[in-house]
C-alpha cells in the first residue's frame, strides 16, 4: 500500500490536463494515463490529447485570440512535440485544438505530472487502494482516480464521412460553427432530437441555410424545440432521407466538403445538397466500458456526481471530470473547469483520510 499512487488520472484531454495541474501543483505527484495509440483510439476518437485535438481553429477558448501565436508556441512547447503543428496561415483566427492540447500537456509536464501512453483497460474498485490494470504496462494502485475519459461523439460510419473529418465534417457546431469555412454557406445537421435543432438553431447564425436530415417523417424532438425549427426560416427539413454520401476534395483542406448526398428511405432515389459542412447531432457515448459498471451512472450512460456542485461519484476516492460527466455543455472549457474541481475534490479527499 505504500507504493500506491496519490492520484492517478485517465484521460489526456481538457478535464484531464487541468486536473494534472491542479494535483501537481498540489503536489500530489500526479500519474495521468493519456491512451494509447491504436488504430481503434482513432477511429473511435480517443486517440491521446483527446476530441481537441482533431479539431482545427478553436476560437471560444478564453486566451488565445489571434496574434503572434506561432513566436508563442514555439518558445512555449517541447520542438520534439511540434509535430503535430499546421501552418500557421492556416490557422490565422485563433490557435488550434492541438496546440492548446500542446500546451495544457506542456503546463502539467511543467509542475511534474508523470505520463504514460497507454489505457487503462479494466478497474477494481471495491478494494483499497483502488487497482488499476493497463494494457501494456502492468498494474497500478492508487488512493484517488480521476476519470477522465470523455464521451465520443456517434457518427454515422460512413468512408467519406471520416475522410472529410475536420474538413467540413464536425459534431460540435459550438466548437466550429463559426468558422470561416461554414460563413455564409449552406450547412447540413443530421439528426431529429433536440439536440440537433440546438445544433441547427446555432448554425443559422453564420449559415446561410440549413438542412435538418431526418430519417422520418418527423423529429423526435420535444414540441417546444420543433417550434423552434419550424419558426426559424433558414432552417429546412428534408425528411425520410439518410446521408449516402459525403462529397468534395478531401486533398485540399481549404475546400472540404462541397456537398452530401441523401437518400430518400422509401423511394431509394439520391439527391445533392450544396453545403460546406455536415454536423452530426445524433448523440455521444460516454467512454466508460472499461470501468465494468462499478461506478454509477444516469440512465444515459454519463458518470453520474452524487453531490450538487462536486465531482464526487459513487465510488469514494474517484472523481469524475468532462465530458465523460457533463452532457449538457460538452465544452473544452467547461470541462478544463470541472478538472479543477476533480483535482482540488481529490486533494481534500486525501487530506481528510490522512493521506496527503
Amino acid at each position: 500500500m505504500s507504493n500506491a499512487e496519490n492520484c492517478i488520472i485517465i484521460g489526456s484531454g481538457p478535464a484531464g490536463w487541468s486536473a494534472a495541474i491542479y494535483a501537481a501543483r498540489a503536489n500530489l505527484k500526479p500519474l495521468l494515463f493519456e491512451g494509447a495509440m491504436t488504430e481503434e483510439n482513432r477511429v473511435m476518437g480517443r486517440f491521446p490529447m483527446g476530441q481537441l485535438a482533431q479539431t482545427t481553429e478553436v476560437e471560444n477558448y478564453a486566451g488565445f485570440p489571434s496574434g503572434k501565436l506561432k513566436e508563442f508556441l514555439e518558445s512555449a512547447i517541447n520542438p520534439s512535440r511540434q509535430y503535430m503543428f499546421p501552418p500557421v496561415e492556416e490557422h490565422a483566427h485563433a490557435v488550434t485544438g492541438p496546440e492548446l492540447m500542446e500546451l495544457m500537456r506542456q503546463q502539467a509536464v511543467n509542475f511534474g505530472t508523470r505520463i504514460i501512453t497507454d489505457d487503462i483497460v479494466s478497474v477494481d474498485f471495491s478494494r483499497r487502494p483502488l487497482l488499476l490494470h493497463t494494457s501494456e504496462n502492468g498494474s497500478f494502485e492508487t488512493h484517488t482516480v480521476i476519470l477522465a475519459t470523455g464521451a465520443s461523439a456517434n457518427y454515422l460510419g460512413l468512408p467519406s464521412e471520416e475522410k472529410f473529418r475536420n474538413k467540413g465534417v464536425s459534431a460540435c457546431a459550438v466548437c466550429d460553427g463559426a468558422l470561416p469555412r461554414f460563413r455564409n454557406k449552406p450547412l447540413v445537421v443530421v439528426g431529429g432530437g433536440d439536440s440537433a435543432v440546438e445544433e441547427a438553431s446555432y448554425l443559422t447564425k453564420y449559415a446561410s441555410k440549413v438542412y435538418m436530415i431526418l430519417r422520418r417523417g418527423e423529429m423526435r424532438a420535444s414540441k417546444i424545440m420543433q417550434q423552434r425549427a419550424f419558426d426559424n426560416p433558414k432552417i429546412e427539413l428534408v425528411k425520410y432521407s439518410v446521408v449516402d454520401e459525403v462529397l468534395g476534395d478531401d486533398v485540399d483542406p481549404r475546400i472540404g466538403v462541397t456537398g452530401v448526398r441523401i437518400r430518400h428511405v422509401e423511394s431509394k432515389e439520391t439527391r445533392v445538397l450544396d453545403a460546406t459542412g455536415m454536423f452530426l447531432a445524433i448523440g455521444h457515448t460516454p467512454n466508460t466500458k472499461f470501468l465494468g459498471n462499478q461506478v454509477e451512472t444516469r440512465e444515459n450512460g454519463y458518470i453520474a456526481w452524487k453531490q450538487p456542485y462536486r465531482t464526487i461519484t459513487s465510488v469514494e476516492g474517484v472523481f469524475a471530470a468532462g465530458d465523460v460527466a457533463d452532457d449538457y455543455y460538452r465544452q473544452a472549457i467547461t470541462s478544463a473547469g470541472t478538472g479543477c474541481m476533480a483535482a482540488l475534490d481529490a486533494e481534500r479527499y486525501l487530506a481528510s483520510a490522512g493521506i496527503h
